[in-house]
């Protein structure tokens, strides 16, 4: 697949190229100000914005998880809400409830924090399942029920999710079907020794920190021109062979024994289903656009195929008895695969 051919059948000019790049480049300059480090992360919820995705974010305590979320809502001056599950939370809590007004006797709808452009649902694996599953109808039909009346969310509307892997005790397994709604799973690591100084000395001269003047940036988009880019990324061009090499990724995760050999394909329980299909070309388009191109190369199948994959694949148990990490099997599967 030649990029000058695709080039050429693309359906986004220079000119809307060049605006939704000035346009993410402010986002994402806004992010920078804020979060050190994270690139990885950045891209991710950028992607989530062009896609009306949703974030599963899996990482330890203290990686500026609620920092970026936080942040990504200023710069596109959106509503943003945060919500901390525990066991006890209900359903009514997030999504609201009817209240009754003693003064008029009638009964006042109360809309709940996820009515909001960006909601942070943290360590969503300590929601119990009946919550879960209003937080599902909020997900995926981007609406909520209260006392059988229908509440459309916003737009944009996404949600991003965190839950800590290494503490298990007053937590809930996540559903397949609520994780297969996420879009993407990122896995958040320590930040290097030379990004931890620079956080240092953002605390050190005020631009980090209680009372720091930073934490209130104007916003640089707004949710018009987020559902402008929105627009665009659907009209990125996708050729024939990229489709083809999506399909063949996906299907290769559903026949990973004939694909990788009896042996490590043995590690494979389940495969992805035809949201991960979906959800590759979703952020391959946004990739591209995010890149300053109008068309979708391979290498924007790749580039987050992780985060599409990690989530959505079951492992057995002889995957987990001989600690097989889920990356190193999505990483065989990438290599197998002819690239077009």
């Amino acid at each position: 697949m030649t990029s000058t051919a695709t080039a050429t059948a693309g359906t986004l000019t220079d000119d809307e190229l060049a605006q939704a790049g000035e346009l993410l480049s402010g986002v994402a300059a806004a992010f920078d100000a804020k979060v050190v480090g994270q690139q990885r992360l950045r891209t991710a919820m950028l992607v989530a914005l062009m896609t009306e995705g949703h974030l599963l974010l899996e990482s330890v305590p203290g990686l500026a998880k609620t920092l970026a979320s936080s942040t990504l809502a200023e710069a596109v001056q959106a509503k943003f809400a945060r919500i901390q599950c525990t066991p006890d939370l209900l359903p009514s809590d997030i999504i609201g409830t009817q209240v009754y007004d003693p003064r008029h006797h009638t009964f006042e709808t109360q809309l709940g924090p996820v009515h909001a452009n960006i909601v942070l649902l943290d360590e969503i694996n300590r929601a119990s399942a009946k919550t879960q599953s209003a937080m599902l109808e909020a997900m995926q039909e981007r609406q909520t029920s209260i006392a059988g009346q229908v509440h459309r969310l916003p737009r944009p509307f996404l949600v991003l999710a965190t839950q800590n892997p290494i503490e298990e005790e007053g937590t809930y397994v996540l559903p397949e079907a609520q994780m297969d709604r996420f879009l993407l799973k990122e896995v958040l690591d320590y930040p290097s020794h030379e990004q931890e100084m620079t956080v240092l000395d953002r605390i050190v001269d005020g631009t980090l920190g209680r009372g720091s003047q930073q934490l209130a940036s104007d916003g640089v988009v707004t949710p018009g021109q987020v559902q402008e880019l929105a627009v665009l990324a659907e009209r990125v061009y996708v050729d024939d062979a990229a489709k083809r090499y999506i399909v063949d990724v996906v299907h290769a995760t559903r026949d990973a024994s004939r694909v990788l050999g009896a042996e490590v394909g043995a590690y494979v329980e389940t495969g992805a289903s035809p949201r991960a299909t979906i959800a590759f070309l979703q952020v391959a388009r946004a990739l591209a656009v995010l890149h300053g191109r109008g068309y979708v190369v391979p290498e924007d199948v790749r580039e987050l195929g992780h985060s599409v994959l990690r989530h959505r694949l079951r492992l057995s148990f002889e995957a987990m008895a001989d600690r097989v990490p889920v990356d190193s099997i999505i990483d065989a599967l990438f290599a197998a695969v002819p690239t077009p």
